[in-house]
């Protein structure tokens, strides 16, 4: 019989200890804030306030307590300090083959006029353009254990913002902030929306590997001349040949070549074209700096970079796990920090997700997901599931874990006055 108590216990015991260090240099209310909303997020599976204030069960009116977490959210200046803090928690998992997937995604709202900054973008669902909505930057680190992303950068930005400047702008602060604080470690892998110039200098300026997946209106420079890169990868069938295994399971044989070029804006810098056969008619073009010496690392940074869909499934899981698009917050910086308090809860998940078939507390919350087959590789909907139909069970909120954190904070305070005082 499963012991829902117990479980919930640890569980909001581990996500009160990360809310602990990620806010240990914030205020009293802003900490509690911060946990509340974590906790929220788990327990509702929602980024309604209204269902966030419902899982606090507050001894108080839920009006109070859902406009008391629409002024934190609007109020939050804080995303800067746990963002430090929550990168310290995961660095753990970052090493030197960790692949940092670089994308942007955005969330539409075609309905909404109320909300502060609107701006345009490009659903990518309906591929339909100007409809009203906002952009995120989303860098996402695959975990060295399973190969599950975890949010390393996460923001929001709109175009309609007064300091905007461009989406590149907004992609080199995100790949900044990773080369802040995790130097060259990992590979970082890129769509062809970023095969730009500014993005390639970055790297070579950072000393950092990357692998990016090339326009076929690109020229390149192979054997001191000038050529398409798209008629370039046409003379090469395929010398090398590898099975891929796609985001669904399935195996399909490919075959690659590699060729050295360089890039008419960045002469002095040579780089490898990897030329992948079997996903289309039109051959998959892979830019890298990885010097590939044999085929067994050519076919490494095929592999690298379809890794990528890992991002997607990211994507997918915030969206429609905690439905992010239906966000109903108005003020920009409150979808800001809600976002941020976001992606940190989905961390969470992440964390719990690398114990998998370690750790009794995970392997009870996959069996309380009551999944029909198998439990998938991308296993975020079924912890997620297990943990909200746990947290249900038990509805008494995360306010008792609140009071120990500040009981013991007092205790200490007290402590340390009784020796220096």
């Amino acid at each position: 019989m499963t012991n829902y108590n117990r479980l919930s216990y640890q569980i909001k015991r581990k996500l009160s200890n990360l809310s602990n260090k990620i806010t240990k240099n914030l205020s009293r209310p802003k900490s509690k804030f911060v946990i509340q909303m974590l906790y929220g997020f788990l327990e509702s599976k929602s980024v309604h306030l209204s269902n966030i204030a419902r899982s606090l069960n507050e001894p108080i009116l839920l009006k109070k307590t859902i406009e008391r977490l629409s002024r934190n959210l609007s109020n939050f200046t804080e995303i800067e300090e746990i963002s430090e803090g929550y990168i310290d928690e995961i660095k753990p998992f970052i090493d030197e083959n960790t692949i940092f997937c670089v994308d942007g995604s955005e969330f539409v709202k075609p309905h909404s006029n109320a909300l502060e900054s609107m701006g345009t973008v490009r659903d990518g669902s309906t591929g339909e353009t100007n409809v009203n909505g906002y952009n995120v930057m989303e860098i996402a680190a695959l975990t060295s254990t399973h190969g599950m992303p975890v949010s390393v950068y996460s923001k929001v930005y709109s175009n309609a913002e007064k300091d905007f400047k461009s989406e590149n702008s907004e992609t080199l602060e995100g790949l900044r902030f990773i080369t802040t604080h995790f130097g060259a470690k990992g590979i970082r892998a890129l769509d062809r929306g970023y095969d730009n110039k500014l993005f390639y200098e970055h790297f070579i300026d950072n000393e950092e590997e990357f692998v990016i997946r090339s326009k076929k209106n690109r020229n390149v420079i192979h054997n001191d001349k000038s050529i398409n890169i798209l008629e370039l990868a046409n003379k090469y069938k395929g010398k090398y040949a590898i099975i891929i295994k796609n985001e669904a399971g399935k195996s399909r044989k490919c075959k690659f070549s590699y060729i050295p070029i360089t890039l008419p804006a960045i002469p002095n810098k040579e780089l490898t074209l990897v030329v992948v056969r079997g996903f289309g008619k039109i051959p998959m073009m892979l830019i890298t700096n990885i010097n590939p010496t044999d085929k067994a690392l050519a076919s490494t940074i095929v592999k690298v970079y379809l890794k990528r869909w890992k991002i997607e499934e990211y994507f997918r899981f915030k969206k429609q796990q905690f439905n992010f698009e239906d966000i109903r917050v108005r003020s920009l910086n409150g979808i800001k920090a809600m976002n941020l308090l976001l992606s940190i809860t989905i961390g969470f998940i992440a964390i719990l997700s690398e114990k998998r078939n370690k750790s009794l507390l995970v392997l009870g919350i996959l069996k309380i997901a009551k999944r029909i087959y198998d439990i998938p590789k991308f296993d975020y909907y079924a912890l997620s599931d297990g943990i909200y139909a746990m947290l249900q069970k038990t509805g008494v909120g995360i306010k008792s874990f609140i009071r120990q954190r500040f009981r013991n904070n007092q205790t200490q305070q007290l402590t340390m006055a009784g020796v220096f005082g």
